[in-house]
């Protein structure tokens, strides 16, 4: 059924997706936001229950984007141009946006995790998104948010994520739930601190095995790096005291993912 084109922005579906750039909103209706061709194509795909596709005919030019959406049920709702350039996180839109239904999985959820990585508290929601998108690379299971933090479905997190987010699950958490979980699963807790005493090139992780790192601006706190099994650092030879919280996870993910 072919639907009419919606030009009104004070249209309540419109102001409903709208409303889901804001972390109020995601979290009364457990929905959020995922725009783009790429990211809506991978949500349809790992099979995520979608409440609502949008997209805009003058925009989505694409052969891919228009068989997309020939093939969705129920039917896209078309809205204008000017409708998606306000609901677009970015300029230069693709021209289609969905509103997807949020997943909440449990420690008790998971399956055969081999390698994960856990973060405490983290508040940039880029690097929640560059991690999922490294996990994925080194064939990691799951990441855990602990005590809190930056909302994994925030659209910049979403979108850093470049659709991974659909393929892999999230765990958020209390640090001592995780460690009662992982301690009860036997996976060795690797925690990085810039105070370590062992260099990460000096660790050949036993598998099962989590990547344990602390917020963007406090790292873990020495109680949370005492309930692990083993610290680890990186060398920082030049005048910056740290790295990027996912520059770092990347390069430690890499380094005991493929030893």
């Amino acid at each position: 059924m072919n639907r009419s084109l919606i030009t009104s922005l004070t249209n309540p579906l419109i102001k409903k997706a709208r409303s889901l750039r804001q972390h109020k909103a995601r979290a009364e209706t457990r929905l959020f936001i995922v725009e783009g061709l790429h990211h809506v194509g991978e949500a349809l795909e790992a099979g995520w229950e979608i409440e609502s596709i949008l997209y805009s005919p003058d925009v989505l030019t694409s052969d891919f984007g228009r068989d997309l959406i020939s093939r969705v049920t129920p039917a896209p709702q078309p809205v204008s141009a000017q409708v998606m350039e306000s609901l677009a996180d970015k300029d230069n839109p693709q021209g289609i946006l969905a509103v997807v239904h949020q997943k909440q999985t449990r420690l008790d959820d998971l399956d055969s995790v081999r390698i994960g990585a856990a973060v405490v508290s983290p508040q940039d929601p880029g690097n929640i998104g560059t991690i999922l998108r490294t996990l994925d690379a080194v064939g990691a299971d799951a990441l855990f948010l602990l005590d809190g933090g930056v909302d994994p479905y925030h659209p910049t997190s979403v979108r850093a994520s470049m659709g991974t987010i659909f393929w892999k699950p999230i765990v958020q958490t209390s640090f001592d739930e995780f460690m009662d979980w992982s301690r009860r699963g036997g996976y060795q807790r690797i925690a990085t601190s810039a105070h370590a005493n062992k260099n990460y090139h000096e660790l050949k992780p036993n598998t099962p095995w989590i990547l344990v790192l602390g917020s963007e601006q406090k790292g873990l706190s020495m109680e949370q790096i005492k309930a692990c099994d083993v610290s680890i650092s990186l060398p920082m030879r030049g005048r910056a005291s740290s790295l990027n919280l996912a520059v770092a996870a990347g390069i430690l993910l890499y380094q005991f993912a493929t030893v």
